[in-house]
Order: structure tokens, then C-alpha cells, then sequence
């Protein structure tokens, strides 16, 4: 019996190494990314969607989470992206404290200050999707 219960530990130590990893470690290919920064706050949050539908939250304070998209968040996702058009960049505006929106698709990053009308349900998706994971 004891013989059993050493040769079980080093099988158990084992098992954390072999197990199969999550499902957004998996892929690694970028669907779409935000980075949201500057303002009075000096915001600085990132969403990094991954074509697995799972993604990756991040902010300035505290640690970075993963969590995949529910089915319906990607499907709407999805839909929104399909009619976005990036553009060009924009200038940085005079004056201070104005917010930075990136966004990477499609081989293309393209920063903006003011949201365009195809950049708005792809952005409200992703920060709806940040709150719900990482909290107001």
C-alpha cells in the first residue's frame, strides 16, 4: 500500500505538464485588437481577440485575463467587423487629454480620436466584452 502512494506522486506532478491547455492558448492568430489609452486617467486597456474566438483583457492595473467570447458575442463581433473600414490614422487632435483608439485587422493598424460610425459597434463590442470580464 505504501509503495502504491509513492509511486502515484511522481504520476501526479506529471499530469499538470501533459494536460491539454486552454483553448486560447491554442491560437495565436489575431482576429482583432483595441488598445484604448490616454485621457485624464491615462488609460491604457487592450483587448486582443484571437480567431479561436477567445481573448485576451488587459489593463494598466492588474493582471491580464483570458476568457473566450460567448457564441453570440463572436457572432456579433463578426457581423460589426464585416462592415468596418479602418481607414487612415488621425492626427493627434491639439490640446490634452483626448482618448486614442487603435485598432488592428487585417494587417492594418489604424489610430483614431474620434470613433467613425463603422468603428462604434466594433469598439462597444469589445469594451462591453472587457467590462463584463474585468469589471467597471
Amino acid at each position: 500500500m505504501r509503495f502504491s502512494r509513492i509511486a502515484l506522486v511522481p504520476l501526479l506532478l506529471l499530469l499538470p505538464a501533459t494536460s491539454v491547455p486552454p483553448a486560447h492558448a491554442v491560437s495565436k492568430k489575431v482576429l482583432v485588437e483595441l488598445r484604448k489609452e490616454g485621457g485624464f486617467a491615462g488609460l491604457l486597456d487592450r483587448v486582443t481577440v484571437y480567431a479561436n474566438g477567445c481573448a485576451r483583457f488587459d489593463r494598466r492595473r492588474g493582471p491580464a485575463v483570458d476568457k473566450c467570447l460567448t457564441a453570440k458575442e463572436r457572432r456579433r463581433l463578426r457581423t460589426h467587423l464585416g462592415k468596418l473600414r479602418l481607414g487612415r490614422s488621425e492626427a493627434r487632435p491639439q490640446g490634452a487629454d483626448f482618448l486614442k483608439y487603435t485598432l488592428v485587422y487585417d494587417r492594418h493598424r489604424v489610430s483614431r480620436y474620434s470613433l467613425p460610425a463603422t468603428w462604434k459597434p466594433v469598439v462597444g463590442d469589445l469594451e462591453r466584452a472587457m467590462e463584463k470580464v474585468l469589471g467597471a
